[in-house]
């Protein structure tokens, strides 16, 4: 599988996706300088919800570790950014409050790209957690060690990582329409781009032919890597394909309600539409999001391809 870094860099503009921390892993192992870094520390509080506590109006609060006192303790530590340390706190355990609670989609679309990143990270990392309290092997307690990166059974020893789910997000293209696809659960009108989780012992080229056909009945020729987005939603990474497929008529199994071609005029028109504009015309997925950018990808190349 070859990346096309010359259009790699056009899906741009979707969350989670910007300046990273850097992981510092092997600080992960080194307490003492993590304490000696946790004054001076911001910290995102989290509530068992997943929302992240926020000042009056609407943007990060992340009080340092000075403000909450004591050490990192049981605190997740996500990373650097320059000299300063970020961890994660669940709210019940800290004697902090805040004027709002925001959850990520809304800090998605209005927080810096950044710290909505950080977030995504705390929030991905507590829910991992929070469903890997008791051993898959054996039942026994986990307890979490390496600064929120490990669970160690304290029955048989075995060890538990974060994992992520893998997963397909492909526009595909007959040469002249887009495929799009519409769950039952969605706003009324709005389609997106076809999605799939990676099967065990498939390539993710397979993976995108299956989904398509499964979820279509379309058959895809071709495809190509364009780029990635972590979907902290609740843990999976979406991996974006633009496809080539035949001309063929869609039809829906249970998965998506409806499937069709889209033009690029019907495509043009929809790009500027929002939820509330009137009660007519195509509604696409929202711009946080990698299907959007995607869709943007296309809509790009053939506008290019009309205008040369």
């Amino acid at each position: 599988m070859g990346t096309d870094s010359s259009t790699a860099s056009a899906l741009t503009g979707f969350a989670f996706a910007g300046e990273p921390l850097d992981r510092a892993d092997k600080l992960r192992d080194d307490p003492d300088t993590l304490f000696r870094l946790w004054p001076g520390a911001r910290v995102i509080v989290l509530t068992r919800e997943g929302e992240a506590f926020a000042d009056t109006a609407g943007q990060l609060a992340a009080p340092t570790g000075e403000v909450l006192g004591g050490g990192p303790g049981t605190a997740i530590f996500l990373g650097l950014r320059g000299e300063t340390a970020w961890f994660a706190v669940e709210a019940d355990s800290v004697p902090f409050e805040a004027a709002q609670r925001v959850d990520l989609r809304r800090a998605a679309a209005v927080w810096p790209a950044f710290e909505a990143g950080v977030f995504a990270l705390a929030r991905a990392m507590f829910y991992w957690r929070s469903r890997n309290r008791f051993c898959g092997l054996c039942g026994g307690e986990v307890e979490f060690r390496r600064a929120g990166y490990q669970g160690r059974c304290l029955q048989c020893d075995a060890d538990h990582y974060p994992r992520v789910d893998p997963a397909v997000i492909v526009a595909v293209s007959d040469g002249e329409r887009l495929l799009l696809g519409r769950q039952s659960s969605w706003p009324a009108r709005r389609y997106s781009v076809i999605a799939g989780f990676v099967e065990p012992g498939e390539t993710l080229e397979q993976t995108v032919a299956r989904e398509v056909l499964e979820e279509t009945g379309v058959r895809v020729r071709g495809c190509r890597y364009l780029g990635a987005q972590p979907w902290p939603f609740p843990g999976a990474l979406m991996l974006g394909f633009a496809a080539d497929a035949e001309p063929d008529v869609p039809r829906v199994d249970d998965e998506l309600e409806d499937a069709r071609w889209f033009t690029f005029d019907e495509i043009d028109a929809a790009r500027e539409r929002r939820e509330g504009d009137g009660d007519e015309g195509l509604l696409l997925s929202p711009r946080i999001s990698i299907a959007r950018s995607l869709i943007d990808h296309w809509h790009a190349g053939m506008l290019a391809r009309r205008r040369s």
